[in-house]
């Protein structure tokens, strides 16, 4: 009689240990070391620093070359003008309509519920923001005039843009350019097989970007804030967990249980490094290997999504800009709550995908509508915290999208969606890295 195998642990299982565990030993020495130096410099700056960055890093490292190969294969498959031009139009569509329902529930929720505290002392806060670039900038700038700069630099609307055109002329020059679409095939191949590989870091470097979080993370500030925390933490979950499943549903008509359980890997992930731009690697592979969106459509929609797409940071923006009214006494008109929602819409255009942005883009919120920037030093502590949820939700939002303009273009293989072990086999993180054990 053959002793039955251990089950192996997957991918998933792996990150949330990894989690737990950099969190227990996070807070374990929070507690009794805290005032150590000796924590301060080899854990908390030295290892912890050291293996988080390197694993942010080796994601970053995929990003350009994944979206620019990744988006003129898919182009290539586009050579008709008006097919480009409606999943275009649709995505767009769907993206800026998601951010103004976001950002109308969040303004809606913060007017009931009244997180701003009065008695918050508002004396001594400095925040120094950077200057947000102004809408003319952002239009000018989506063209590049040095697309090498544009890659060595990863602005990403530019990237799209290049790389649109050029699939696009890929798409139109014959045999020759059916060589070319070939050989970005075969490339696009090479960039997935090194995205699964660098998957076998992910538990290891979630451990250290959660063990150092436990260790930074300002209590002090978190109870000072507990209301806008909450109140955006349950917005957030709201949009996530309730807006684009019945998004979903609606426009697609397929089962949002099965979508979030095969997004699970890719929210932890987004969570963990609170960044679009990085988790885009294993969004893409998800979107097309688990969820069952073609990659003339994925290409497109996802690289595009983790540039514009910014649901979790326009709830942040309309939470905190009501809660920084309340906390300065300063009635904002209906007018006043219009222009939020239009300015910080518009804003998701041409915000990185990168930890941290949104602060700056809600210096540019609270500007237009006249309210103190320095009132953002309120939520700097949390904001972290809150960045990881946030992105949850941009790369669900995303993924959505994804799937909703897929099926809508008859590129969705609906067998591979409602298939719970689809990608478990063959091109998903789980069976490579059992495979290298």
């Amino acid at each position: 009689m053959v002793a039955a195998q251990p089950s192996k642990i997957g991918l998933t299982g792996k990150i949330l240990i990894g989690m737990g565990a950099g969190i227990l030993i996070g807070l374990i020495l929070r507690n009794l070391l805290g005032e150590s130096q000796w924590v301060q410099d080899y854990i908390t700056d030295g290892l912890f620093h050291v293996i988080g960055t390197i694993f942010i890093n080796s994601l970053k490292m995929l990003v350009v070359p994944l979206v620019f190969i990744s988006l003129v294969c898919g182009t290539c498959s586009l050579s008709e003008p008006s097919k480009l031009g409606r999943l275009g139009g649709k995505t767009l569509a769907f993206y800026l309509f998601t951010t103004a329902v976001a950002l109308v529930v969040a303004i809606s929720a913060a007017v009931l519920v009244q997180p701003g505290n009065a008695s918050l002392a508002t004396e001594s806060m400095q925040y120094s923001a950077k200057e947000a670039p102004s809408l003319a900038d952002v239009l000018i700038n989506i063209v590049p005039s040095n697309p090498m700069k544009a890659l060595s630099e990863g602005n990403m609307l530019q990237i799209i843009i290049f790389a649109v055109i050029f699939g696009f002329a890929i798409s139109h020059i014959g045999e020759r350019g059916r060589r070319v679409a070939a050989f970005f095939d075969d490339l696009n191949e090479v960039i997935m097989r090194v995205v699964t590989l660098i998957m076998q870091l992910a538990p290891y470097g979630v451990f250290a970007l959660m063990g150092k979080l436990a260790l930074t993370l300002g209590l002090e500030t978190l109870e000072s804030v507990i209301k806008y925390f909450l109140l955006v933490l349950v917005v957030l979950l709201f949009h996530g967990f309730v807006v684009y499943p019945t998004l979903l549903k609606l426009f697609s008509g397929l089962s949002p249980l099965m979508f979030i359980r095969k997004m699970r890997d890719v929210q932890l992930f987004a969570f963990s490094t609170a960044s679009s731009n990085a988790t885009l690697p294993v969004t893409m592979e998800a979107a097309e290997h688990r969820l069952g969106a073609d990659n003339k459509v994925a290409s497109f929609t996802l690289p595009l999504g983790a540039t514009i797409n910014m649901d979790g940071t326009a709830i942040m923006q309309g939470v905190a800009t009501v809660f920084i009214a309340q906390v300065f006494g300063i009635e904002l008109t209906i007018t006043d709550y219009a222009m939020v929602v239009m300015t910080a819409t518009l804003a998701s255009i041409g915000t990185a995908g990168v930890p941290g942005v949104g602060l700056v883009m809600l210096a540019m919120v609270l500007n237009q509508v006249g309210l103190p920037v320095e009132g953002i030093a309120l939520i700097l502590g949390v904001d972290r915290l809150l960045d990881m949820v946030r992105t949850a939700v941009n790369v669900t939002g995303d993924t959505v999208a994804t799937v909703v303009i897929a099926k809508s273009e008859g590129a969705l293989n609906e067998a591979v969606f409602n298939d719970p072990k689809a990608g478990k086999t063959t091109g998903s993180f789980d069976a490579e890295v059992h495979r290298g054990e």
